[in-house]
C-alpha cells in the first residue's frame, strides 16, 4: 500500500514538472506576450524595484530641491540644537536646542521613511555652506553663542516655513506634500519659540 501510494506521489511530482516545463515553453514561444511562471518569486523583487525607481524618476524638480534641503536643514537643526543644548549659556537657549533635536530628528527620520518607500537618495551630508555656518557658531561662546544661535534659528525657521508652504502647494508628490503640511505647524512653533529666546537673550 506504502509503495503504491509512493508511486502515485511521483507520477504525479512529474507530470507537474512536466506541465510546468510545457507552459513555461508555450510561453517564451509567444513574442508578443512573454510572461514567467506564476510561481516566480524573483519577478516580484524585480517590479518592486521597478516601481521604487518609476517613484524616484517620477518626482518634480521642486520635490526632489525640497527634499534636498528638507534633509540637509533638518541635519543641520539638529546637530545645532545639540550644541546648544551643552554649550547655550541661557536656560531658554538651551531648552530652544533640546527641541530642535527632539522634533527634527523626528521630522528627519519620517523624511528617510519617505526617501526609502520612494526608492530616493537623500543628501548624507551638510553642504558647504550649512557646514560653515555649523563650525561658526561651534567657535561661539556664552552670551554670543545665545544671541548668534536664537538669531539663527528665527532666520533658517522664517525660510523653512516658506520651503515647506511651497512644497504643501506646488510639489506634485503625494505622500512629500504631506510630509510638507504635517511639519508646518511644528516649524511655526519652532519659530514662536525661537522669537521668544532671542528676545530673553539681547
Amino acid at each position: 500500500m506504502k509503495n503504491s501510494i509512493l508511486a502515485l506521489l511521483a507520477v504525479a511530482a512529474i507530470v507537474a514538472c512536466k506541465k510546468n516545463e510545457t507552459t513555461a515553453v508555450d510561453q517564451s514561444a509567444d513574442s508578443s506576450a512573454m510572461v514567467a511562471p506564476a510561481d516566480s518569486t524573483m519577478n516580484v523583487n524585480d517590479s518592486a524595484t521597478v516601481t521604487d525607481a518609476g517613484t524616484a524618476n517620477s518626482l518634480s524638480d521642486q520635490d526632489k530641491k525640497f527634499a534636498d534641503a528638507a534633509a540637509k536643514g533638518g541635519m543641520m537643526e539638529v546637530m545645532m540644537g545639540e550644541l546648544a543644548a551643552s554649550n547655550g549659556n541661557n536656560t531658554a537657549v538651551k531648552a530652544l536646542g533640546s527641541m530642535m533635536v527632539k522634533d527634527h530628528g523626528k521630522a528627519n527620520d519620517e523624511l528617510k521613511k519617505w526617501a526609502s518607500a520612494a526608492g530616493y537618495t537623500l543628501p548624507a551630508g551638510l553642504d558647504a555652506e550649512k557646514q560653515k555656518e555649523y563650525d561658526d557658531l561651534k567657535a561661539k561662546k556664552g552670551a554670543e553663542f545665545d544671541r548668534a544661535y536664537t538669531d539663527l534659528m528665527v532666520k533658517d525657521h522664517q525660510k523653512d516655513i516658506a520651503e515647506f508652504k511651497k512644497q504643501a502647494n506646488e510639489g506634485t508628490e503625494a505622500s512629500l506634500k504631506s510630509f510638507a503640511s504635517k511639519t508646518l505647524p511644528t516649524l511655526e512653533h519652532h519659530l514662536m519659540e525661537s522669537e521668544k529666546a532671542k528676545s530673553a537673550v539681547k
